[in-house]
């Protein structure tokens, strides 16, 4: 499409202020969005460095840890005895995510019902059965076998369940296999959640040896699809806020109290970037009550933290809830900080300022991240230049104690919360702590690190309080957060396994990650290529942006507009010949006034000219070879990607399609043209040689 050089009308597009692309929450954390991993991971191991004594030190209390727990009982129930048994090593570990991922992400039964005829059948689940003392295994492995529940077996059947089970599948069908499937995952999901409702869960919270830990409560629930999502979600933790407010005066002070956790995405059907000002108009007064509701029943409340394109918004409300008027002098007002992104550390330094600003202590939940395996996917298919997060779990841990350094040793206006299951982790924050002599606090999840914390908050032990972030809400909000916690802490490298493999010697499991990195000759995964790399050897990905980076936003916008500010014309060509034809005038879709230009359109005997040129040109294009017509498409698929912001402009006001949508447009068409270069490559390069008799040659050659 040539555009004429004549000066057009103003740009079309109305864009958000230059404030609203680059925000001062943006400017002090995304510098490093998808900075170098190399050179984040080596800065952040010297910050994370101790002196050979400490490191010393911090190893011998990571051993004890380990060997206290393996000589302790193992637990009777809860998500470590069902990892230990069931991890994604195993046949049967990742037939269950597959059977967990089909029943909540599979539409209709007919297709659910094909995939448990499959997976079923080839698990070995006797093997499991009676091996643990866990009730929770063993009824979890019953109701997978389909046991006792369904139809009952014979001795003979028990000791080789899988004919068994093929017959059960066979005698009653897929639907009653499918109703027992969700009946185990309730069972499995139940050990994740504290109580159907807030009121359950305090009682079950204050009864036995739960007394013995702090409690955040989290109403359990993923992003809200619509406005009655997010009416409801919020709802329940108003409601959840009053439940814990008449329960106060039970606990001794208020760091002791439970707290609540709130995940900003069930609250806005829309929380994401590109609606940013709808989100702050709608959901800051949301959360502005809540924390209201809190202070008056004298609790604190923290923000969870989710995919890292959210984060900016995240800490925009918490800056506004931190500079309310009402809200002055609370101290209980937190956030979550994952420091498996890059910018953990810009967070926190970011954080700290707000504090000293407001002049108040803020909870911070340091945490490593649960969303990696999408967040890798997600910057591979948008063709982000790095990732948000590290591609190593060393890393992570390296990058979680130059954090907590931080925190413990310039952030006393933070009140920590460690939440790891790891006793490196665990016995690295405890020596910095009285080393900087620093009060704190531990978290963990509910079902989950029992054994190792029930030797942390021991008097014998580190002696150091431990709050558990505990689910509350029905089954039909269970299954999401169940997957997510099984990928999450199912690996068999997670440490939940590897503290109760008595075969794996403990000094490997309390590794010191600063030691491990520095071993490294490439920080980066040799197996996690860049999402450019992606399709490598053959073809190099096609580049993308990313939306959530205010900076590369404005940058965009800025050419959008500067190509939209000339007259956009288009005519036939043929031979390299610009033609006229009938005058059509273009339209935006998306506002009918907008004149966006004008096409010549071809007629019939044009039509008919261009094909035969093409025809006449092409013995000579094939004859130019292999080799040339692909270097033709890859330079035709560079140009593209260095006018991305141009051809952008034009899907949206010649197609009405929407910025993320054009990019995709783009980036398809990148992705042909250097799949079609490749392909040339590959198969019209050089002849196939054919097996044949002796003597004779056969080749296959493409033209």
């Amino acid at each position: 499409m040539p555009g004429s050089s004549a000066a057009g009308p103003a740009s079309p597009f109305v864009f958000a202020r230059q404030e609203d692309f680059l925000t001062p929450v943006g400017n002090a954390v995304n510098g490093e969005f998808l900075a170098d991993e190399e050179h984040v991971v080596r800065r952040l191991a010297d910050a994370a460095r101790l002196d050979a004594d400490a490191a010393a030190e911090v190893q011998a209390t990571a051993v004890r840890l380990v060997e206290a727990v393996r000589k302790a009982p193992a637990a009777k129930g809860g998500l470590d005895a069902f990892l230990r048994q069931y991890d994604l090593s195993s046949q049967e570990g990742v037939m269950l995510m597959c059977i967990a991922e089909a029943l909540l992400r599979i539409p209709d039964d007919e297709t659910a019902d094909r995939l448990i005829a499959d997976k079923i059948k080839a698990g070995d689940w006797s093997s499991h059965l009676g091996d643990s003392q866990s009730l929770f295994v063993n009824a979890s492995t019953w109701g997978l076998m389909l046991t006792g529940r369904v139809i009952r077996l014979d001795p003979g059947d028990v000791a080789a369940p899988s004919g068994a089970v093929s017959r059960v599948v066979g005698r009653v069908g897929e639907p009653v296999v499918r109703a027992a499937m969700r009946q185990a995952m309730r069972i499995m999901g139940h050990q994740f959640v504290m109580g159907r409702s807030i009121g359950e869960a305090l009682e079950k919270s204050l009864t036995g040896g739960n007394r013995r830990y702090r409690y955040t409560f989290d109403m359990l629930g993923e992003a809200a699809l619509r406005t009655s999502d997010a009416d409801r979600y919020f709802e329940a933790y108003r409601s959840a806020i009053g439940s814990i407010s008449s329960r106060v005066g039970e606990y001794a002070d208020f760091e002791a109290r439970p707290s609540i956790s709130v995940k900003l995405s069930a609250m806005h059907p829309r929380f994401e970037r590109s609606h940013r000002e709808r989100v702050l108009a709608d959901l800051a007064p949301r959360l502005q009550e809540l924390c209201v509701l809190a202070r008056e029943a004298g609790i604190a409340l923290t923000l969870d933290t989710e995919e890292s394109e959210r984060l900016e918004l995240t800490f925009e409300l918490l800056e506004r809830v931190a500079r309310d008027p009402r809200l002055e002098g609370w101290s209980g007002l937190g956030v979550a900080v994952q420091t498996y992104q890059k910018r953990a550390l810009a967070m926190l330094r970011w954080l700290i300022g707000l504090a000293r600003e407001t002049r108040r202590t803020l909870h911070v939940r340091l945490v490593k991240g649960a969303y990696w395996d999408s967040e890798i996917k997600r910057a591979q298919e948008r063709g982000l230049p790095g990732y948000p997060v590290f591609t190593r779990k060393p890393s992570t841990d390296v990058s979680y104690l130059a954090c907590a350094r931080l925190v413990l040793e310039k952030g006393p206006e933070i009140y920590p919360q460690f939440a790891s299951h790891n006793a490196h982790s665990v016995a690295a924050v405890w020596h910095m702590a009285k080393r900087y002599g620093r009060e704190f606090e531990f978290q963990r999840l509910h079902g989950m690190g029992e054994d190792l914390y029930s030797v942390v908050t021991s008097g014998d032990g580190l002696n150091v309080p431990c709050r558990v972030y505990a689910p509350v809400g029905e089954h039909e909000d269970l299954l999401p957060y169940l997957v997510r916690r099984l990928l999450e802490n199912g690996s068999n490298t997670s440490f939940v396994n590897r503290i109760a493999n008595e075969s794996e010697p403990v000094e490997n499991i309390v590794a010191d990650p600063v030691a491990v990195v520095d071993g490294w000759d490439r920080v980066s995964h040799p197996r996690i290529p860049l999402p450019a790399d992606l399709y490598q050897p053959e073809r190099r990905n096609s580049s993308g942006l990313n939306l959530a980076d205010g900076a590369q936003l404005r940058q965009l916008a800025d050419r959008m507009q500067k190509v939209s500010r000339r007259e956009w014309l288009a005519a036939p060509i043929i031979a390299g010949q610009d033609r006229e034809g009938a005058v059509q005038t273009i339209r935006n879709p998306a506002n009918g006034e907008e004149v966006v230009g004008e096409a010549q359109a071809a007629d019939s005997s044009q039509a008919t000219e261009a094909i035969g040129v093409a025809a006449a040109a092409q013995p000579a294009w094939n004859a130019a070879g292999a080799a040339q017509r692909a270097e033709a498409l890859e330079r035709a698929a560079d140009l593209f990607e260095q006018q991305l912001p141009e051809f952008v402009a034009m899907c949206v006001r010649e197609a009405g399609k929407c910025i993320p949508d054009s990019i995709s447009e783009v980036r398809e068409a990148v992705d042909f043209l250097r799949y079609y270069a490749a392909r040339a490559r590959e198969d019209f390069g050089r002849p196939l040689r054919l097996p044949g008799p002796t003597g004779e040659s056969n080749e296959l050659a493409m033209q």
